[in-house]
């Protein structure tokens, strides 16, 4: 039995989402309410001691750690493979796996944080954001979510954030010039791994950027015509949250617009 602690609109939890709903896995749902702070309960610590989401739970085995668990589900249901068989492509689909773990996934909560939650964050009493920041095991992202906090889309981590994001959608352009997928003839690891960051800039107002790339705007929409992402993402996606996204990314976008304009002068 597979039972899975996640998250409805966490891009790590989607990113498995996917892939289960690609092999056609059944699983027990287990909501991890990440505004709540459910991630740092004591009992959830102890399945996953780095306070995120996802976790899978197979037949007693505890998983962490979303690039690692869809692996680990492509060798445990090998019946519908989603690493290419080539090597060479299989490298091309670790090298975007190990991009999102090493440079996109960690600047995701900047944007998120800064621009999208960071309203009803605010609403809170200082002493619950406070106790809420403390909760963050890692100092250097515990600095970034207060920093974002405070000072929104003027942060100072905000440039590098889009920097990442903006660099991801370039490979992504150069990389489709050889097809419609990301690694190989087929939809692989590599896809699942990179819609989820996709979709959070869309979620976030930011899709002229993604418009801009005429490559990425059709991966993008094949993407979301898959049965996957119908069952993996939008029947999670809770459309007031959402809505309340793109109400607060249009309200900074020229913000935004200005330091991806600085990016190409720098």
């Amino acid at each position: 039995m597979l039972e899975l602690h996640h998250h409805f609109l966490s891009t790590c939890s989607q990113k498995v989402r996917l892939v289960l709903a690609e092999k056609g896995l059944d699983y027990e749902s287990r909501w991890v309410d990440l505004m709540a702070g459910e991630q740092h309960a004591p009992e959830y610590v102890k399945l996953n001691p780095n306070h995120v989401v996802p976790t899978l739970v197979h037949e007693g085995r505890v998983l962490i750690e979303s690039t690692l668990i869809n692996e680990y589900l492509d060798d445990a249901f090998p019946d519908v493979p989603l690493r290419p068989a080539d090597p060479v492509e299989r490298h091309a689909m670790r090298l975007w796996t190990k991009k999102c773990d090493g440079e996109v996934h960690p600047q995701a909560g900047v944007l998120t944080y800064g621009i999208g939650t960071r309203p009803m964050i605010l609403q809170r009493s200082a002493e619950e954001i406070e106790t809420s920041l403390e909760a963050i095991p890692d100092p250097s992202r515990r600095a970034a979510r207060r920093s974002v906090i405070e000072h929104g889309v003027k942060a100072p981590e905000m440039e590098g954030a889009l920097r990442a994001f903006v660099g991801m959608l370039d490979g992504m352009e150069a990389s489709l010039e050889q097809g419609d997928f990301l690694a190989g003839s087929d939809w692989s690891l590599a896809d699942a791994s990179l819609l989820p960051y996709v979709l959070r800039l869309d979620h976030l107002a930011m899709t002229p950027l993604i418009e801009a790339r005429g490559r990425v705007a059709a991966w993008y929409d094949r993407m979301r015509a898959r049965g996957s992402y119908a069952v993996a993402v939008e029947a999670f996606v809770p459309a007031p949250l959402v809505a309340n996204f793109k109400a607060q990314g249009e309200a900074v976008w020229k913000d935004v617009e200005a330091i991806v304009d600085g990016l190409g002068r720098g």
